[in-house]
């Protein structure tokens, strides 16, 4: 990454922009008012017209990003997208966060007709309503499942049917001493989730 190519994208975004470089990646976080623009202008102002990816980050922390913005409201999810200059052989990465409960903007099809199966895509995963979007259908899960799994409110309901399978750690067969905390794995819901057995049942 050059130095050059990072200033001019700080001259392109503008002033609401924050452009950061790290290990010779180029990072613009901007508002997400701006994001379409945003887009635009990484196609059009720096030559980057080649769609790599776009998908939304979550945290561990069970409500999404779980950070705040300016207002102390909950930022929710970030949505990040990669795009590419092939003439200057470079690539640049644009993100955005967007509060957990009004998860929903622009699409950025009109701009770059890739984002198309990448925003279906994340609007099944984590709930990310694309407004204008051609055809926001199901792409990957069937048209009748419930919820949105990589959202980390999400429980995986085998695990409240089914034991986690298998000895994982040293000590969980019950043949020796645990070496350490045993911990539920991921998407093991709370064991007040889900239905009871009927009074009586030895279940």
């Amino acid at each position: 990454m050059t130095t050059g190519f990072a200033d001019l994208a700080g001259e392109v975004f503008g002033p609401d922009a924050q452009v950061s470089e790290q290990f010779g990646a180029l990072t613009v976080a901007v508002p997400s008012s701006d994001w379409v623009s945003a887009m635009r202008e990484a196609r059009d102002g720096l030559g980057c017209r080649f769609f790599d990816w776009l998908s939304a980050v979550a945290d561990g922390s069970g409500t999404d990003e779980g950070s705040t913005d300016e207002g102390g409201t909950d930022a929710g999810f970030s949505v990040v997208a990669h795009v590419w200059s092939l003439d200057r052989r470079v690539g640049l990465t644009l993100t955005t966060t967007i509060a957990r409960d009004s998860a929903s903007w622009a699409t950025a099809t009109g701009v770059y007709r890739g984002a198309n199966w990448h925003e279906r895509e994340t609007h099944e995963m984590f709930g990310i309503d694309f407004v204008g979007h051609p055809n926001l259908v199901p792409l990957l899960l069937p048209d009748q499942f419930d919820g949105h799994p990589l959202r980390k409110d999400f429980v995986l309901a085998a695990r409240a049917a089914k034991a986690w399978p298998g000895a994982k750690e040293p000590g969980e067969s019950g043949h020796a001493a645990p070496t350490r905390r045993k911990t539920s794995p991921p998407g093991v819901p709370d064991p007040s989730w889900g239905p009871r057995p009927p009074v009586g049942d030895p279940s």
